[in-house]
């Protein structure tokens, strides 16, 4: 088993959470999100975050916006909506419950 893939999955698998809760900071251009990740070490690139973006927001999670760029074109803001704020606190709830979970099979040392 390649280690490297399973940690890509686990990535994967948390990183709608991780949007949710960067863009419920503040809204962001999708770059800020990229950036964001970045910092964290949680890598993504453009191809996996546009159609995660795009499907939130169909989903009614998340809202966007026009604004003007001083360098280049307008950029797409986005922003949490009410159900993405709700959907978000679901999310965290869940995702403390699996952390406490996997801590109880395997505690640290």
């Amino acid at each position: 088993m390649n280690i490297e893939n399973a940690k890509a999955q686990m990535r994967k698998g948390t990183l709608e959470l991780c949007i949710l809760a960067i863009v419920n900071k503040k809204d962001c251009y999708a770059s800020d999100i990229i950036n964001t990740l970045k910092e964290k070490n949680l890598i993504v690139v453009e191809g996996t975050l546009y159609p995660l973006l795009t499907r939130q927001k169909n989903a009614g999670l998340l809202s966007y916006r026009w604004e003007e760029s001083k360098q280049g074109p307008p950029r797409k803001y986005y922003a949490l909506t009410d159900q993405g704020k709700k959907f978000l606190s679901e999310l965290d709830s869940s995702w403390k419950e699996l952390v406490r979970v996997v801590n109880s099979i395997n505690p640290k040392k």
